[in-house]
């Protein structure tokens, strides 16, 4: 059996008395479409920033490709593309300057460096103004670029941390379908957004981390069922969504719960 592209054991995340991460393990195989899901302040991109070090980890172990990333970091590095939460692009490069130079960083030669970043500013749309500076760029042209950067090694692993976000609809169907290519191609993709209509589209596993645990880890057919089975009541023989499913288990109405009445707004009433 193949070793798993990410483990993850026991990891946890202090911030002073706070807890961020709070012992969280678990497994990504190779060539999955993995989704990780939770509210706002979870430790989604925490748990991210420590899986590609940028930031360490309070305590727990982590394995990127079987490799100890403590004791490998470079090692590690050199196999995986990331997209972080807050882009932390060159703003005074042009974007043609910025991959040649992300390019070189890697260890591509020249010659492979300037073939990809053409391909990616074509493939991105990013080609038409050569000389405008990123710093000029809208949000979405940031974060195309910020992804471009990302795959410009052919990175084994990629981690995305809301990739879609500001981005719009024709570009965001370009990157999917870029996704999808780089898995059927072997390639892990470790994910994080809040519209879970595309991680449905797009995962098929998930976790979902609330309150720095985590509370569920499967195939979304697996969640789906589990959710299903704890409700309350006759079938109804509807398909749950994924966005259901996370609602029921983050908010704890998927095991018998009593749903907290709705806040509205008084002047709204």
């Amino acid at each position: 059996m193949d070793s798993p592209a990410v483990s993850i054991r026991d990891l946890t995340r202090r911030f002073g008395s706070f807890t961020a991460v709070d012992n969280i393990s678990l497994d990504v195989a190779p060539g999955q479409f993995f989704g990780f899901l939770g509210p706002n302040g979870a430790g989604k991109s925490t748990t991210i920033k420590m899986l590609t070090g940028l930031l360490a980890p309070t305590s727990g172990r982590i394995e990127i490709l079987g490799i100890d990333f403590a004791a490998h970091p470079l090692d590690v590095k050199r196999q995986i593309g990331v997209v972080p939460e807050g882009l932390a692009l060159f703003g005074r490069l042009t974007a043609s300057e910025y991959l040649r130079f992300v390019g070189r960083m890697y260890g591509l030669d020249r010659e492979t460096t300037n073939r990809r970043t053409n391909e990616l500013l074509d493939f991105m749309n990013l080609a038409d103004e050569p000389k405008k500076l990123v710093t000029d760029f809208s949000h979405g042209m940031q974060k195309k670029l910020a992804l471009a950067a990302a795959v410009i090694h052919g990175p084994r692993i990629l981690f995305l941390d809301e990739p879609f976000e500001g981005v719009d609809a024709i570009a965001a169907g370009t990157l999917k379908t870029m996704l999808q290519r780089m898995t059927e191609r072997g390639a892990t993709i470790f994910l994080t957004s809040h519209v879970l209509e595309i991680v449905e589209r797009l995962c098929s596993h998930v976790a979902i981390i609330h309150q720095g645990r985590l509370v569920a880890n499967g195939s979304i057919d697996e969640l789906r069922a589990g959710v299903a089975a704890s409700i309350v009541g006759p079938p109804t023989g509807e398909k749950l969504t994924l966005e259901e499913i996370f609602l029921r288990i983050v908010s704890g109405s998927g095991n018998g719960a009593t749903e907290e009445p709705l806040q509205e707004l008084s002047w709204l009433t």
